[in-house]
């Protein structure tokens, strides 16, 4: 019999939350070692204020599934799987896309941090689902 336990399936979704924090966190300073390694040599990468936004609003979505995961009901359960699903295929994507463009420690990162615990994540949340 599966387990209906909501705090845990938020804690499910949590981890590849923080997985995809780490993964920005490490791919920024990768970027930046490069940099520096190149003495500046290097394309500089600029943002326009848009595209930060939009950065931040994908990576703030990922606190959006652990919550509903604690909401519990039917519907939260469903807007869970999609909105859940749609940030791990993308920021698999994304991270593997990349990771190939910038180095494959990236794409092994991504795997292990985001991919790995957001399939768990789907996982669980399809279970959960298919219990009710």
């Amino acid at each position: 019999m599966i387990e209906n336990n909501p705090a845990k399936l938020a804690l499910a979704w949590l981890v590849p939350a923080v997985g995809a924090a780490i993964f920005v966190t490490i791919q920024c300073f990768s970027y930046l070692n490069g940099y520096v390694a190149s003495g500046g040599t290097m394309q500089v990468k600029t943002f326009e204020p848009a595209a930060l936004w939009g950065v931040s609003a994908f990576y703030g979505a990922w606190i959006v599934p652990p919550l509903l995961a604690l909401a519990a009901t039917r519907a939260t359960d469903w807007v869970m799987l999609v909105l859940g699903g749609l940030l791990f295929l993308m920021s698999t994507l994304a991270g593997v896309f990349d990771g190939l463009r910038d180095g494959s420690h990236l794409v092994a990162l991504e795997l292990l941090a985001v991919t790995l615990p957001g399939a768990v994540a789907l996982i669980m949340s399809w279970r959960q689902i298919r219990s009710n």
